[in-house]
Formats: structure tokens, C-alpha cells, sequence
């Protein structure tokens, strides 16, 4: 098989032997995802827990799915009510709870997935929204080893085991921003779509309006507006007022009271929670983050910067804004990484560049041994690759695409 070239064509020894070697680690990394999920499956814990062990992430999403299909959608904000459909759904009872914490809006997914049996419906769901993450990448990068690069990201080892929606996530933010730059109305139907997760689009609004994407800003109130009154018409205004009335519950549990331990948080809140700190100093910290990132924004998009940078830096801000991001919505930071990949291919990587990509994904590779906010790590060094190609001068390069021929 022909490996392209990722680097710009003007030095043989980053023309030859990076591209093996990028290859063989994305496909050392692809195999070990594989391995791991067979592993799982046939150990018989992945999708069902088993003595009284926990059920998947996904279980929260068949659990609402059923309880809406039966007229009862306020109910999924329930916890013992939603709790004991998650039950249902697994043939048992199990430690934890799997809350319930998205807008009405996300029951048009949930309810048509309950229609089928559980395992079933959790196969389609990952393996149905998988090509929605590889299309993004693909379309970013505008070559076919972008599949090689985005399959073999360590993120998506995270969303495929508890079955999350990270792979969604990061279609709708690259989809987005991939037709910004050509078909406004599309990106703003995407971004619109992206408000069944409201917390990942803080930003946007601050780059369309100072970009002056005006079509796109429109298009995504008018999409969000619909699907809010679509939903207020299929689920009834207690399924609203439950959501509304559980954020504060939820916020509650999970950043004041640390209930899925601080140390899975990949955020500023998280990381400030789990060094010891106190939930006074915690949003302190956060609110310094958003503050920054969000004039950040503003300047990059009111600037004549390449787009590349402004596409990736509304990325990466956009998982430094929210308080509340895991490991399975870190599948989001392969969107920047994408775009500083196009862009070192057609005006060649930086120094280290490539060096400090890898270590990004190394920091997710851990998470698992570690438990820390490693995710959170990689965020900012992707936040600070970006800096450093704002602040330094953009050199012209000839991009090769061409097959090397040295490679078979």
C-alpha cells in the first residue's frame, strides 16, 4: 500500500521517513483498538455488565429512548425512574448511575435506538455515527490517509467502549467548519444539530459573529429554534421543564460533588478539583479559561488568518469553554489536529510540530493507567501548537502528494 507523503516534498529524509512511520504507529494503534473491543466483547463485560458490575455509558440513551417511547419522556430526568429502566435494559441491577443530562431535542436519536434490542441498538449507534467522525476528518485533511490518521486517534478507543457520542460531537464541530468555508446554510443546519449539546457551542457564536458569518449564525438559531419546538410538540413541555429543572441537580452531582471522580473531567474545573483545590477556586480557574479562550476567538476571526487556524483554534476552544467534557469527547481534538495537519502539508510542519501531536496522543493513550485530567494536557498543548503558528511566520512550501515510491 502507498503511503502519501505528510510532510511538504522539499526534504527527502521528512518525505521518506516520516510517512512510514506515522503509518506504522496509526496502524499499530488501529490493531490495538481492535483487539481491545474483541477482548471485551468476548469477555462478556463491554456491553452488559455482569455481578452486579456497571453497564455501559450507552445505557442512559436506551433507558430515556424507552421511557419517552412510552410517553413518559419527563421521566428520564427522574433518576430513580431512569435508573430503573437502565436496570431493565441490562437484565440486572447495577453499582452507579448513567444520568440522563441532554435537552429533549436528543430523544428523536434515543427513542428510534430503543426500538431495538439493547446490544443491538448500542452496535448501531457507535458503528452508525463512526463514519460521521471519519467524514469529517477525511473532508479537513481532503486526503484518504486522513481514515488511517482519524481511526487510529486514541480517543476513539474511549467513545467505541462506553458507547458515547463523541463521534457525533466531532462530525457536526468538523462538518461545521469544513462547510463554512463554502456552503454557510449546511454548516449552520450542523451547528444548529450540535445544540443537543449545548456545552460544546459556547464559542461559536462569538467566531461566526466576528468573522461576520452571518447566513451560517442564523441558519443554526433557526435549526436549534426547530428542533426545540419539534421536540416540544413530540415530548410535551414537563420533558423541558424536567431538563431545565436537572441541570442544577446534575451540576450538583457531578462538578460540585465529584460523583464520576474530578480526575475524568478534561477540563480546567477538573483539573483544578482534582489537584485539591476548591470548587470557589475551581470556577475561578474556569471562568479565567473561557474568558481567554473566548477573546481569543474574537481576534482570530476578526483577523485575516489563515483558516486552518481559525478553524482550529474554535475547535480546541470549544472543549477549554466547557466545565464538563470526558475522555469520549476528546474524539473533538482530532478536528484541530486535523486542520494543523493540513496546514503543516501545504506550508510544512514546524519544528517539533509533529513530535508534540504524537505526545498529545500519548496522553490519551494513558488515561486509563493514570485517571488524571491527561486529556485536558493535550487540549492545551494543541491550544499552544496553535499559538505558535499565529505567532510565527508562515513559510511557503510545494506540498507533494504524490505515492512515495519507496514505499509498497
Amino acid at each position: 500500500m502507498a503511503l502519501y507523503q505528510l510532510s511538504p516534498a522539499r526534504g527527502a529524509a521528512a518525505g521518506t521517513a516520516l510517512p512510514h512511520l506515522v503509518g506504522s504507529v496509526c496502524f499499530a494503534l488501529i490493531v490495538s483498538h481492535v483487539v481491545f473491543l474483541l477482548a471485551s466483547l468476548v469477555k462478556g463485560d463491554w456491553l452488559i455488565g455482569h455481578d452486579g458490575g456497571v453497564a455501559s455509558d450507552f445505557v442512559n440513551v436506551w433507558a430515556a429512548g424507552k421511557l419517552a417511547l412510552a410517553g413518559h419522556a419527563a421521566s428520564a430526568y427522574d433518576w430513580a425512574t431512569h435508573k430503573a429502566a437502565e436496570e431493565s435494559a441490562v437484565g440486572h441491577s447495577f453499582d452507579g448511575y448513567f444520568g440522563w443530562h441532554y435537552p429533549p431535542t436528543f430523544l428523536f436519536i434515543a427513542v428510534p435506538l430503543s426500538l431495538l434490542p439493547y446490544a443491538v441498538a448500542y452496535v448501531v449507534w457507535v458503528f452508525g455515527t463512526f463514519p460521521a467522525y471519519l467524514a469529517a476528518i477525511r473532508a479537513i485533511i481532503g486526503d484518504r490517509i486522513a481514515y488511517l490518521l482519524a481511526a487510529a486517534f486514541p480517543a476513539v478507543l474511549a467513545n467505541f467502549v462506553v458507547g458515547q457520542n463523541g463521534f457525533v460531537s466531532a462530525g457536526l464541530i468538523g462538518g461545521t467548519l469544513v462547510l463554512l468555508e463554502r456552503r454557510a446554510l449546511l454548516a449552520g443546519v450542523l451547528l444548529g444539530l450540535l445544540t443537543y449539546k449545548p456545552h460544546l457551542g459556547l464559542l461559536f457564536p462569538i467566531a461566526l459573529i466576528a468573522g461576520w458569518h452571518w447566513r451560517t449564525f442564523v441558519t443554526a438559531a433557526i435549526v436549534a429554534s426547530l428542533m426545540a419546538t419539534a421536540s416540544w410538540a413530540a415530548f410535551g413541555t414537563d420533558a423541558w421543564r424536567a431538563f431545565a429543572a436537572g441541570i442544577g441537580k446534575s451540576s450538583q452531582a457531578f462538578l460540585s460533588d465529584g460523583w464520576a471522580d474530578f480526575g475524568k473531567l478534561q477540563t480546567a474545573f477538573g483539573f483544578t478539583r482534582a489537584l485539591g483545590g476548591s470548587e470557589t477556586l475551581a470556577w475561578s480557574v474556569q471562568a479565567g479559561v473561557v474568558v481567554l479562550a473566548a477573546a481569543a476567538i474574537a481576534a482570530l476571526w476578526r483577523s485575516r488568518t489563515r483558516y486552518e487556524i481559525k478553524a482550529a483554534a474554535l475547535g480546541t476552544g470549544a472543549m477549554l469553554a466547557t466545565p464538563y467534557l470526558y475522555m469520549y469527547d476528546v474524539v473533538v481534538l482530532a478536528v484541530p489536529l486535523a486542520y494543523l495537519i493540513r496546514l503543516g502539508r501545504a506550508r510544512g510542519f514546524l519544528p517539533h510540530e509533529l513530535s508534540a501531536m504524537g505526545f498529545v496522543c500519548l496522553l490519551i493513550v494513558i488515561f486509563p493507567f493514570v485517571k488524571a485530567p491527561v486529556g485536558f494536557a493535550a487540549v492545551l498543548i494543541v491550544a499552544g501548537l496553535i499559538a505558535r503558528r499565529v505567532l510565527t511566520p508562515q513559510p511557503e512550501a510545494p506540498l507533494s502528494i504524490a505515492p512515495n515510491s519507496a514505499a509498497t
